[in-house]
């Protein structure tokens, strides 16, 4: 274990499925990690790995260089921060990464505030999964100022193999959401393409291949399709409340900028659907079962 005499000490608020392994990351890194989860046993394992485990957010925040928040979304990272005048303890001119997926005018507004209290905010979200946060090697799309993402770079590198500067802050939101309006288009693609398929007599392992071998392919193509779905397993890690949530904030943002996206609109109507049908901690995967049953 990396000592942590006079390093760097960050603030970590979130230690779920994604925040724990990151976390780790850090201390592995050499990071001085101090964790707060609502869950105790978060805490104790954030310990074990070598961080500190604080009793409020606010005793996680005193002294810390950075913070960074792993949390459902922005309304829950605004309370983090801000509630009770928790980041007050932070040093001043700190970075705080939200790598939550967030409403990116939201975040534009956090940012100000955050400014007037003489902190700095990158928003870093993140692709790829539990299995790539275990790794190591999530895709990170920060946006904020150059000098501070700079700044924040050696963090971000500690957990992930990609980090895309986005543009200003936001904008790693904004990245998010859409990314995850065109990975959910393509689950719901992958899926009706072998209903259909199926329903004319195919088998649906040789859609999937031949989908894989031809222009077809998406990333649920690939990685989705017979690991969770036809396997019946669902267990990619990833809710379907928070995929619903992630496609209905970039259909949001299209209608905050006058655009009509017919397929983004559609696209995030289903997802909507499917989680109040299913129940939003259902793995997303499981969306077949409410296109079966819409059926």
């Amino acid at each position: 274990m990396p000592s942590t005499l006079n390093a760097t000490r960050v603030a970590f608020i979130g230690l779920g499925a994604m925040g724990q392994p990151m976390a780790q990351h850090l201390i592995s890194a050499g990071f001085d990690v101090v964790g707060f989860d609502l869950s105790e046993d978060a805490k104790i394992k954030l310990a074990d790995a070598g961080g500190r485990a604080a009793e409020t957010i606010s005793d996680a925040m005193v002294g810390a260089s950075f913070v960074i928040t792993m949390l459902p979304n922005g309304k829950i990272v605004r309370e983090a921060l801000l509630a009770e005048n928790a980041c007050g303890g932070l040093k001043q001119n700190a970075v705080v990464i939200d790598m939550s997926s967030s409403a990116p005018n939201d975040t534009r507004e956090l940012g100000l505030e955050l400014a007037s209290r003489g902190l700095r905010l990158v928003d870093a979200p993140v692709s790829g999964g539990v299995k790539r946060a275990v790794s190591g090697t999530l895709t990170i799309m920060a946006g904020g100022e150059d000098a501070d993402i700079e700044e924040a770079e050696p963090l971000l590198k500690a957990v992930g193999q990609q980090v895309f500067r986005t543009g200003p802050v936001g904008s790693g939101h904004a990245m998010k959401a859409i990314n995850n309006f065109v990975s959910g288009a393509g689950v719901l693609a992958a899926i009706e393409g072998v209903l259909l398929g199926r329903a004319f007599g195919l088998e649906p392992a040789t859609i999937v291949d031949i989908l894989n071998s031809s222009s077809g392919k998406n990333n649920a193509t690939e990685v989705k399709m017979k690991q969770f779905i036809l396997s019946e397993t669902f267990g990619s890690g990833f809710a379907i409340g928070l995929m619903a949530k992630d496609i209905r904030i970039a259909a949001d943002l299209a209608k905050t900028l006058g655009l009509r996206l017919d397929a983004l609109a559609s696209t995030a109507d289903a997802w909507d659907a499917a989680q109040k049908a299913l129940g939003p901690s259902e793995d997303h995967t499981r969306i077949i079962r409410y296109v079966e049953d819409h059926n």
